[in-house]
This record gives C-alpha cells, sequence and structure tokens, in this order.
C-alpha cells in the first residue's frame, strides 16, 4: 500500500464522523425545540376582531406558557373550550383576584375605583356593548378579569359568555406576534 491510499481512508472517516456530528447537533436541536414548544412556549393564532387593532386575524402569537402569573395588562390566551366560546380566544388582563372593576356612563373601565389608563392599547373612537353581568364586580380569589382591545367586538369577562376567568385557563402571556393580515 502506498502512502497516499493508507490516507485515504483515515479522510473517509473524518467525513463520516463530522456527518454524524452533525446529524446528532440537529437531533439535539429537534429535541430541544420539541421541549421548547411543547412545555414553555406555545403559538397560537388570532382569531376574530376582538383585539384590534393590536392584534389581527391570523397574527401568530408565541406565548409563554410555564412558570406565568396572570398581572394586570397583559395580554394572555386563554383556553375557553369549556365556556359557551369553545375555543382558545386572546385577551387582555385588567384586573386580578380581589379588585373590584366598574365602568362609568361612558365605558371607562375601573379598577378599584381608579379610571384605568388605557390609552397605550385602547382605540377611543371604538365603541363598548352591552353586557350581561352587573357592575361593579370583584374578581374572585384565583380568577381574572379580562377584556379584548376592541370593546364593542369582544366576549370578554363582560358577557357570561367567558366571564371571571379561573387562572388555571390562562395558557399565558403573550411574548411576541408577527404574521396576520
Amino acid at each position: 500500500m502506498t502512502e497516499q491510499s493508507q490516507d485515504r481512508p483515515a479522510v473517509h472517516s473524518k467525513g463520516v464522523l463530522a456527518f454524524y456530528e452533525w446529524l446528532e447537533a440537529l437531533g439535539s436541536a429537534i429535541i430541544i425545540a420539541m421541549i421548547l414548544f411543547t412545555f414553555i412556549l406555545r403559538v397560537n393564532e388570532v382569531k376574530g376582531d376582538s383585539m384590534l387593532p393590536n392584534y389581527t386575524e391570523g397574527t401568530r402569537v408565541i406565548v409563554q406558557a410555564i412558570g406565568y402569573q396572570p398581572a394586570v395588562g397583559d395580554v394572555v390566551v386563554i383556553d375557553a373550550t369549556h365556556t359557551n366560546l369553545d375555543e382558545f380566544v386572546i385577551k387582555r388582563v385588567i384586573a386580578t383576584e380581589g379588585q373590584t372593576v366598574d365602568f362609568d356612563e361612558f365605558g371607562t373601565v375601573c379598577v378599584d375605583g381608579q379610571p384605568l389608563d388605557e390609552s397605550a392599547y385602547l382605540d377611543p373612537s371604538v365603541g363598548t356593548y352591552s353586557y350581561d353581568i352587573s357592575f361593579p364586580q370583584t374578581v374572585p380569589e384565583g380568577c381574572v378579569f379580562v377584556l379584548g382591545d376592541n370593546r364593542g367586538y369582544s366576549t370578554d369577562s363582560r358577557s357570561s359568555d367567558l366571564g371571571m376567568v379561573d387562572a388555571r385557563y390562562v395558557i399565558g402571556k403573550v411574548q411576541f406576534a408577527f404574521g396576520g393580515n
């Protein structure tokens, strides 16, 4: 055997070794992505107009699903499959347990007697609709009060179809949005 032919198997085995290392890295990345998107992050799609103008129909949202406690102002995905809505919905947390929610004669949300500043996300030209729950309401322990940003077209905690949301049904907080119409 010549010296050149002895080098060939070594080069070939280095190529095979590199391929297996690449395959192992790819497999590890796939497993990590599966764990990440199964237990830690979730992807949901916005359906309907209840969160306009901030989230449009078809927008996909990445949701932090683990280690999250609902907080006022957060946009969350809720598993409403056990309600009359029978779907996953996206809403904004307005109040948490123990807080009292009311609406003034102009539809302004008041939490614990104070008007809520919603100028950062609410279109002032959008009206409200009649609701079938009387106010003021105090949010029960372990629950949240949620509203859609497009108040005139949102079925939310003002309606008995959804009502106060048990925090166990809050899937998580929206961290990132992409796509949509």
